[in-house]
């Protein structure tokens, strides 16, 4: 057995597995979420605000007390969209480094791709391959096409922070808004195409909160609950109904879901279309989703050595 701890720091929130990994298994320990927007405003100024540093700062000395208590063995630390777009990200690092006592791995799209698709499809139950994993983050979307392994992938910049800054000024968004993320975003997917046959997948697997936050919609369910959640499979009808329903409500509105957490309801509308959008280019009938992601990921590599 070996006991380890994943940390996961992306434009939106920071999340914590601490875990122990017998014969490729894993039992959770400890898994929780943070919301800390550390990307807030990357996209404009090119800088992680100090705000944001600080608040996830704070929440790296509570994670930090959390490993040292249980014990782990080995810890990593991975980071995405926002500290690889950010010029002063030699503070986050640092930060970090002071903290948690590891130092951040800012690591390329690539490599979260295929930590996202180990995490996701590694006893994964129903769907047919090859499969197409998607994780719709703060700040990229990644596309990991493969059976077994990962046979092609690309990380591209739209996620539902990113989208939302960019976008959108008035709430509920406009039709003016609303078009503008979509034609962001159906780029970005063709982009994502050139790398990746999106053609070829018989199953796509939804990653992240605004996947597993639009199945809790679809499911009608009274509140979040992520043993219902995974491996559920939406019709993509029921995606875009979800869609249009929350495009339709305020702030307060989407805040009185049952299923939503705070730190998603500004960011929600973004998130849910990337996903449509994706499904509509693929034409798959379904979303299978997953409540398995990267931190699984970096955990099975931190046990594997």
């Amino acid at each position: 057995m070996t006991r380890v701890a994943a940390i996961d720091c992306g434009t939106n929130a920071i999340r914590l597995l601490v875990a122990d990994v017998v014969d490729g298994s894993l039992t959770d320990l400890d898994r929780r979420m943070e919301t800390v927007r550390l990307g807030e405003g990357v996209d404009a100024t090119g800088r992680l605000a100090d705000a944001a540093l600080a608040r996830t700062f704070a929440a790296c000395e509570r994670y930090a007390a959390i490993v040292r208590d249980l014990g782990a063995e080995r810890i990593r630390f991975v980071a995405t969209s926002a500290s690889r777009d950010a010029e002063n990200r030699d503070v986050f690092v640092a930060g970090v480094l002071q903290r948690i006592g590891v130092e951040p791995e800012v690591i390329s799209g690539d490599e979260e791709a295929a930590l996202s698709f180990a995490g996701a499809t590694r006893g994964l139950v129903g769907g047919e391959p090859p499969y197409l994993v998607v994780d719709i983050g703060g700040g990229s979307t990644e596309f990991v096409l493969g059976t077994s392994a990962p046979e092609a992938s690309r990380s591209v910049d739209v996620g539902c922070v990113r989208m939302t800054e960019r976008h959108v000024r008035h709430d509920p968004p406009t039709r003016e808004e609303v078009q503008a993320i979509v034609a962001d975003v159906d780029a970005a997917i063709s982009r994502a195409a050139e790398a990746v046959p999106l053609g070829e997948a018989r199953t796509l697997v939804g990653l992240a909160g605004s996947v597993t936050t639009a199945a809790a919609l679809a499911l009608a369910l009274p509140e979040y609950d992520s043993t219902v959640i995974h491996g559920s499979r939406i019709p993509t009808s029921e995606i875009a109904r979800v869609s249009d329903e929350l495009l339709g409500l305020d702030h307060d509105a989407r805040a009185a879901l049952g299923p939503m957490h705070p730190g998603r309801v500004d960011v929600i509308n973004a998130g849910v279309l990337v996903l449509r959008r994706i499904l509509d280019r693929t034409g798959l009938p379904e979303l299978l989703v997953s409540e398995h992601d990267i931190l699984d990921g970096i955990a099975f590599a931190l046990a594997e050595g």
